[in-house]
């Protein structure tokens, strides 16, 4: 995080005497980034945060991943996965896997009961709130988060997802193998975000202050790497009090949000391209989002992106309102993710550039998420596949068909 905060009780010196009002002792924990080297926080509990009373494995959902081969861009549409309602699915057990590779993990789900207390022990987690509300719950405290809401979820942040409105909460939750964070060059060497960013400290919200929740025996279900497919295991602690017993914490790391309104668009007289865009940054890949900006002002600007191969990448696009122009005419919707790999080149549907002609303003809204190292399918995009979407740009035409 770029910046310091302090919530709850916490003593005037770390690494002293914080006693309870009985007279005991509060347990210091340090979370911490690269081995003392990063950015930390330390959480005061009134237990002992390494107590365990079991230990057993949880059986994850399906993880595993197939090769994009034969090679081709892909069209997926999540709202498939979740078309006829839910009922009890949660925000972590009801996850769909899309696409991964070893840096990064795209999944989806509608959800609309709460989930169980959860951790990602192999990365950052950073969850956009495609529609609906819910209380992010953790150990820091609580976030409260809407539609368009980006939340980024520290490793190891024991939490819950709450639906907390009348319709579901949707989520594409992107779990990287890294941490996440602004790009470095939107940050001073201090980590403050610079002028030049699209977005400022005073559009992140931190958490609420921290409560003492009551509670025995507690189930915790951990993500970690291991034996199962892509080398992801599950295992759930039992705790013999409730994990969400800090009284007090301070530090450069926590859970935030920041919503996908207050970014401010770096538009141009010509196309910028998407590092223009850039939001937030992992190990091997990158966030991008694509928001309602005044296009390009060049009297004979093409305002929809040119045709790019992106040689070293794969091109994620989750289109998540609006109407985005460059793909009019091949079956992108609302909740649509098109994949465009490394090694094949893509661009406007026919007739969009023509179109798009003269246009002052673009009322579009999509997150797109850039690796590099090739993604490969998971489940959920082998469950919701559109295989024509390949042929959109020859205006359906396939090799034998006339």
């Amino acid at each position: 995080m770029p910046y310091y905060r302090s919530a709850g009780s916490i003593p005037p010196k770390r690494h002293t005497q914080h006693r309870t009002p009985q007279g005991g002792l509060y347990y210091e924990e340090l979370m911490g980034e690269e081995g003392f080297s990063s950015d930390s926080s330390l959480l005061y509990h009134v237990n002992i945060p390494s107590a365990v009373v079991d230990v057993r494995p949880w059986e994850l959902p399906d993880q595993s991943l197939v090769p994009n081969h034969p090679l081709a861009p892909r069209h997926l549409s999540t709202h498939e996965l979740f078309e006829d309602g839910v009922t009890g699915v949660d925000a972590v057990t009801g996850r769909r896997l899309l696409l991964g590779n070893g840096d990064v993990r795209l999944a989806y789900v509608v959800a609309d009961a709460p989930s169980p207390l959860y951790r990602n022990a192999i990365g950052d987690e950073c969850l956009y709130v495609e529609s609906g509300a819910a209380t992010v719950e953790t150990l820091f405290g609580d976030l409260e988060v809407g539609e368009g809401d980006y939340v980024v979820i520290p490793r190891a942040t024991t939490h819950r997802v709450v639906p907390t409105g009348a319709v579901p909460v949707r989520l594409y939750a992107i779990e990287a193998n890294s941490h996440i964070g602004p790009p470095k060059r939107f940050l001073s060497k201090y980590g403050q975000l610079l002028e030049h960013a699209p977005y400022c400290e005073r559009d992140l919200r931190g958490p609420s202050a921290p409560t003492v929740v009551e509670g025995d025996d507690v189930e915790v279900l951990i993500k970690h790497r291991g034996p199962g497919p892509g080398g992801i295991a599950g295992t759930v602690h039992v705790y013999p009090q409730h994990p969400f017993d800090v009284v007090g914490w301070d530090g450069c790391l926590y859970p935030y949000a920041f919503n996908i309104s207050d970014y401010e668009p770096i538009t141009g007289r010509v196309h910028q391209p998407p590092p223009a865009h850039q939001v937030f940054e992992g190990w091997n890949f990158v966030i991008c989002n694509f928001v309602p900006r005044k296009v390009d002002y060049h009297p004979l600007a093409v305002p929809v992106p040119y045709y790019h191969s992106n040689v070293d990448s794969d091109e994620v696009m989750f289109y998540c309102g609006g109407d985005y122009e460059a793909r009019k005419g091949s079956g992108i919707t609302q909740g649509s993710i098109s994949l465009h790999p490394g090694g094949h080149p893509h661009g406007p549907q026919p007739g969009a550039m023509e179109r798009s002609l003269g246009a002052e303003f673009f009322d579009e809204l999509a997150v797109m998420v850039d690796t590099f190292r090739p993604l490969e399918l998971g489940e959920g995009a082998r469950a919701t596949d559109d295989a024509a979407y390949a042929y959109s740009w020859s205006g359906g035409r396939r090799l034998g068909e006339g």
